[in-house]
């Protein structure tokens, strides 16, 4: 799963976040299952910005 394709899905949020506040965001957004399983698979803790998210997404692969 790409970061990038994780952010599109990601517009509108206000940072920080959290977990569930990006995966309710992605769901709002029409974010496929996988866009969904990659959010559920962060730590749940407070993301600063996109780049955090992205971070955090490219560290799981």
């Amino acid at each position: 799963m790409s970061p990038v394709e994780v952010q599109r899905h990601l517009s509108g949020v206000d940072y920080p976040a959290t977990r569930e506040q990006l995966i309710n965001q992605a769901q709002k957004e029409g974010a496929d299952e996988r866009v969904l399983e990659a959010l559920r698979k962060l730590l749940d803790k407070e993301y600063r910005s996109p780049a955090e998210v992205s971070k955090a997404i490219g560290d799981e692969d």
